[in-house]
Protein backbone atom coordinates (compact mmCIF):
# COMPACT_ATOMS: atom_id res chain seq x y z
CA UNK A 1 0.00 0.00 0.00
CA UNK A 2 1.62 3.14 -1.12
CA UNK A 3 0.78 6.55 0.68
CA UNK A 4 -1.68 8.13 -1.50
CA UNK A 5 -4.05 4.88 -0.95
CA UNK A 6 -3.61 5.13 2.69
CA UNK A 7 -4.94 8.78 3.07
CA UNK A 8 -8.52 7.16 1.77
CA UNK A 9 -8.56 5.25 4.54
CA UNK A 10 -10.10 5.88 8.28
CA UNK A 11 -7.95 6.88 10.58
CA UNK A 12 -8.00 3.88 12.64
CA UNK A 13 -7.00 1.78 9.40
CA UNK A 14 -4.25 4.07 8.57
CA UNK A 15 -2.99 3.76 12.45
CA UNK A 16 -3.30 0.11 12.11
CA UNK A 17 -1.16 0.39 8.09
CA UNK A 18 1.31 2.27 9.65
CA UNK A 19 2.22 0.17 12.46
CA UNK A 20 1.78 -2.88 10.01
CA UNK A 21 4.26 -1.60 7.86
CA UNK A 22 6.81 -0.54 10.22
CA UNK A 23 6.78 -3.98 11.48
CA UNK A 24 7.57 -4.86 7.66
CA UNK A 25 4.24 -7.20 8.20
CA UNK A 26 3.41 -8.90 4.68
CA UNK A 27 -0.21 -7.82 5.15
CA UNK A 28 -2.08 -5.45 4.42
CA UNK A 29 -5.45 -4.39 6.26
CA UNK A 30 -8.38 -5.08 3.49
CA UNK A 31 -11.43 -3.14 3.35
CA UNK A 32 -14.41 -5.38 3.20
CA UNK A 33 -18.04 -4.29 2.04
CA UNK A 34 -20.44 -5.27 4.89
CA UNK A 35 -19.50 -4.27 8.44
CA UNK A 36 -17.59 -7.37 10.12
CA UNK A 37 -18.72 -6.61 14.31
CA UNK A 38 -18.28 -10.33 15.34
CA UNK A 39 -16.38 -13.02 14.35
CA UNK A 40 -19.13 -14.85 12.82
CA UNK A 41 -19.47 -11.96 10.61
CA UNK A 42 -16.09 -11.73 9.72
CA UNK A 43 -15.59 -15.55 9.39
CA UNK A 44 -18.43 -15.40 6.73
CA UNK A 45 -17.23 -12.59 4.90
CA UNK A 46 -13.58 -14.22 4.30
CA UNK A 47 -15.01 -17.82 3.76
CA UNK A 48 -12.76 -19.18 6.91
CA UNK A 49 -13.48 -20.85 9.94
CA UNK A 50 -14.83 -19.06 12.94
CA UNK A 51 -11.84 -19.91 14.60
CA UNK A 52 -9.53 -17.81 12.41
CA UNK A 53 -11.02 -14.87 13.48
CA UNK A 54 -8.44 -12.86 16.24
CA UNK A 55 -11.09 -11.41 18.22
CA UNK A 56 -9.80 -8.88 20.64
CA UNK A 57 -11.61 -8.13 24.17
CA UNK A 58 -10.74 -5.22 26.35
CA UNK A 59 -10.88 -5.19 29.75
CA UNK A 60 -10.73 -2.87 32.43
CA UNK A 61 -8.25 -3.75 35.14
CA UNK A 62 -9.59 -2.39 38.15
CA UNK A 63 -6.71 -1.53 40.39
CA UNK A 64 -5.39 1.15 37.63
CA UNK A 65 -7.77 1.34 34.88
CA UNK A 66 -5.66 -0.15 32.27
CA UNK A 67 -7.22 -1.51 29.22
CA UNK A 68 -6.65 -5.40 28.84
CA UNK A 69 -6.60 -6.66 25.51
CA UNK A 70 -7.05 -10.38 25.41
CA UNK A 71 -6.83 -12.21 21.51
CA UNK A 72 -8.65 -15.06 21.28
CA UNK A 73 -9.52 -17.67 18.88
CA UNK A 74 -13.08 -16.37 17.65
CA UNK A 75 -15.17 -19.76 18.77
CA UNK A 76 -13.89 -19.32 22.46
CA UNK A 77 -14.91 -17.56 24.79
CA UNK A 78 -12.64 -15.78 27.67
CA UNK A 79 -12.25 -17.29 31.22
CA UNK A 80 -12.39 -13.72 33.10
CA UNK A 81 -10.83 -16.00 36.20
CA UNK A 82 -8.00 -16.71 34.27
CA UNK A 83 -7.43 -13.16 33.15
CA UNK A 84 -7.73 -11.86 36.68
CA UNK A 85 -5.36 -14.53 37.81
CA UNK A 86 -2.89 -13.41 35.06
CA UNK A 87 -3.09 -9.70 35.23
CA UNK A 88 -4.94 -8.84 38.25
CA UNK A 89 -8.84 -8.26 38.97
CA UNK A 90 -10.73 -6.75 35.93
CA UNK A 91 -14.31 -5.98 34.81
CA UNK A 92 -15.91 -5.07 31.40
CA UNK A 93 -15.49 -2.23 29.67
CA UNK A 94 -17.72 -0.39 28.21
CA UNK A 95 -18.04 1.19 24.71
CA UNK A 96 -16.62 4.77 25.90
CA UNK A 97 -13.82 3.18 27.88
CA UNK A 98 -13.04 0.92 24.79
CA UNK A 99 -12.79 4.06 22.58
CA UNK A 100 -10.60 6.59 24.44
CA UNK A 101 -8.01 3.90 25.45
CA UNK A 102 -7.89 2.08 22.28
CA UNK A 103 -8.84 4.66 19.49
CA UNK A 104 -11.02 2.09 18.22
CA UNK A 105 -14.74 1.48 18.53
CA UNK A 106 -16.51 -1.99 19.20
CA UNK A 107 -16.43 -4.01 16.25
CA UNK A 108 -13.21 -2.79 14.94
CA UNK A 109 -10.36 -3.32 17.79
CA UNK A 110 -7.57 -4.36 16.36
CA UNK A 111 -4.55 -6.00 18.07
CA UNK A 112 -2.08 -3.56 17.09
CA UNK A 113 -2.23 0.53 16.65
CA UNK A 114 -3.72 1.53 20.24
CA UNK A 115 -3.70 4.79 20.99
CA UNK A 116 -2.92 3.90 24.52
CA UNK A 117 -1.26 0.70 24.87
CA UNK A 118 -2.70 -1.90 26.68
CA UNK A 119 -1.89 -4.92 28.90
CA UNK A 120 -2.07 -7.40 26.26
CA UNK A 121 -2.53 -11.25 26.19
CA UNK A 122 -3.04 -14.29 23.82
CA UNK A 123 -4.68 -17.28 23.82
CA UNK A 124 -2.68 -20.50 22.88
CA UNK A 125 -6.39 -21.79 21.12
CA UNK A 126 -5.14 -19.10 18.12
CA UNK A 127 -2.30 -21.67 17.13
CA UNK A 128 -4.39 -24.26 16.05
CA UNK A 129 -4.34 -22.48 13.16
CA UNK A 130 -1.49 -21.85 10.55
CA UNK A 131 -3.30 -18.16 9.56
CA UNK A 132 -5.76 -15.51 10.76
CA UNK A 133 -7.15 -12.32 10.66
CA UNK A 134 -7.67 -9.84 13.05
CA UNK A 135 -9.70 -6.39 12.76
CA UNK A 136 -7.80 -3.95 11.63
CA UNK A 137 -9.26 -0.73 13.09
CA UNK A 138 -12.89 -0.66 11.61
CA UNK A 139 -15.48 -3.03 11.60
CA UNK A 140 -15.04 -2.90 7.58
CA UNK A 141 -10.96 -4.05 7.94
CA UNK A 142 -9.29 -7.32 8.63
CA UNK A 143 -5.53 -8.53 8.23
CA UNK A 144 -3.96 -11.78 7.87
CA UNK A 145 -1.65 -12.78 9.71
CA UNK A 146 0.19 -15.87 11.39
CA UNK A 147 -0.20 -16.23 15.47
CA UNK A 148 3.46 -16.37 15.32
CA UNK A 149 2.83 -12.90 14.02
CA UNK A 150 0.78 -11.40 16.34
CA UNK A 151 3.30 -12.24 18.98
CA UNK A 152 5.78 -10.39 17.45
CA UNK A 153 3.45 -7.15 16.82
CA UNK A 154 2.63 -7.14 20.16
CA UNK A 155 5.24 -8.78 22.42
CA UNK A 156 2.70 -10.41 24.19
CA UNK A 157 2.86 -13.69 26.38
CA UNK A 158 0.94 -16.41 25.31
CA UNK A 159 -1.55 -17.95 27.73
CA UNK A 160 -4.65 -20.05 28.54
CA UNK A 161 -7.22 -17.76 28.95
CA UNK A 162 -10.38 -19.17 27.93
Amino acid sequence: MCGSELHSLPEGVQRVSRVLQDAGHPHSPRMLDDACRTAQQAADALGISVGQIAKSIIFRRKSDEAAVLVITSGDKRVDEKKVDALVGKTGRADADFVKARTGFTIGGVSPVGHVTPPVVLIDRELFRFEDIWAAAGHPHAVFQLRPQDLEKLTGAPVADVV
